[in-house]
């Protein structure tokens, strides 16, 4: 029979804020499984022992920001009125029904005064990952790097432009040493050090976020943004790294750097990498061979010069440092560049009278030049191990641990867009969602353990 319901808002009830969340909520798992302790002694350095106030409790603290980026709430106003009316967010902090919650701007006091200029945030990711470890779920042998942009809380449009020094690489000493290696081995005298002239280029600068850098790539939307570059283990899809730069740093700079710090900080046995075609330079991939790594990265496509023959069409011989052209004539050693790059060139009498010139090089000279970088070696066995059948299988994965794991933290942490500015703010938000990420894949795989 129809039946209405009177109003009971103001019906008092006795109620246990254990039984009103359900047993498989995600934050019960993260409860049971996850110690944060661990926290206590990292922020206590950070506080006085005996002035001032009694702090917010800085496990409570932490834990609101947690909970943000469990569940992709963006905005810390938001966070405060969520918490006020979901109950399995009151128990994870330990907050009863009539408690009252912190409000919002404690978490971003904390952040611009107790936090600035700390290690923190990485430090809190560390033990997340130290944490797999322990639970078994990372293997340190095969990893997985990409990097995916943060869109800038910044207009593309209100921008300045400067003139910036253009950075010195981190392995420019050890080319300088192989090009000077290389001609003597060609009995080429050493070259003349020449004035240190410090290269400039020009950036634009944002007017509203001007630690952002502002992105071009083909295919994509031209913004201010920063980049996360982030690695994954193979085992359990853990994140062991994740870093971030402005938007104009290619990919392929930190990537070394980021590579050495986890072998040291987490003790990996890295034995296979595998990459996108943006790491694909010389200089990852001799410092892939230097580390003994097996590397397979994506080929990048090169557009030839229309009508001309592609640089595949000559074959190289090793043993007698030459190449052969499709007419089978030699392109002999000429010299190796400040650059890096030995150059090989053929003889002009013999070309003019090739009937393949037309097709080889359009030079008023007639003479074909072809370049090769003294570590073209390592890049040729990258390309090898990408077409073996180990290759093959381990660069298949990529898409199914990097690429997920990017999706997941933007169509479920927030992370598609900066939600602060500036480079240090913009490195917690990739850190602090990066390590929800490791913490709610250890806490669902412990739980379907027992």
């Amino acid at each position: 029979m129809f039946h209405t319901r009177n109003n009971t808002q103001n019906e008092v009830e006795f109620v246990c804020l254990e039984d009103l969340v359900p047993q498989d909520h995600l934050l019960r798992k993260v409860d049971k499984y996850i110690d944060f302790s661990f926290i206590i002694d990292k922020v206590k350095p950070y506080y006085s022992e005996d002035n001032g106030r009694p702090s917010l409790d800085p496990l409570v603290l932490f834990k609101m920001m947690f909970i943000g980026y469990f569940f992709g709430i963006r905005s810390e106003r938001q966070l405060e009125k969520e918490i006020q009316t979901n109950v399995a967010y009151r128990w994870f902090l330990g907050l009863k029904l009539s408690d009252s919650v912190p409000h919002h701007s404690t978490i971003s006091w904390n952040r611009r005064k107790r936090f600035k200029d700390t290690n923190i945030f990485q430090e809190i990711f560390d033990e997340t990952v130290m944490k797999a470890i322990n639970n078994r779920m990372v293997g340190g042998r095969v990893l997985f790097t990409d990097s995916t942009h943060l869109k800038a809380n910044a207009n593309k449009h209100h921008f300045t432009k400067e003139e910036v020094e253009v950075e010195t690489r981190d392995y420019i000493e050890e080319l300088n040493k192989a090009i000077e290696e290389d001609r003597n081995q060609h009995g080429k005298k050493p070259l003349k050090e020449r004035e240190e002239v410090k290269q400039t280029k020009t950036i634009r600068k944002s007017k509203t976020d001007p630690e952002s850098g502002f992105m071009s790539r083909d295919h994509k939307q031209e913004m201010f943004c920063y980049l996360d570059h982030r690695t994954t283990d193979m085992k359990y899809n853990i994140i062991t790294d994740a870093y971030v730069t402005p938007g104009n740093v290619h990919d392929s700079v930190p990537y070394l750097e980021r590579l050495d710090r986890q072998i040291q900080r987490f003790d990996f046995q890295v034995e296979a990498v595998a990459l996108d075609s943006g790491y694909l330079t010389n200089p990852i991939c001799k410092g892939l061979s230097d580390r003994n790594i097996f590397g397979t990265i994506a080929h990048r496509r090169f557009h030839p010069t229309k009508g001309l023959f592609p640089k595949w069409k000559f074959t190289y011989n090793k043993e007698q440092d030459l190449y052969t052209c499709p007419n089978g004539e030699m392109l002999n050693y000429s010299t190796t560049s400040r650059e890096g790059y030995r150059e090989y060139k053929s003889d002009p009498k013999k070309c003019v009278t090739c009937p393949l010139l037309d097709q080889c090089t359009r030079s008023k000279n007639h003479q074909k030049v072809l370049t090769r970088h003294v570590w073209e070696e390592h890049k040729e066995k990258i390309r090898e191990n990408r077409l073996s059948r180990s290759g093959k299988m381990l660069y298949k994965y990529r898409k199914e641990k990097v690429e997920r794991s990017f999706a997941d933290s933007k169509q479920l942490h927030g992370l598609r867009y900066c939600r602060l500015r500036g480079l240090h703010n913009a490195s917690e938000q990739v850190l602090l969602t990066a390590a929800c990420q490791n913490m709610k894949k250890i806490a669902t795989h412990l739980a379907k353990l027992g």
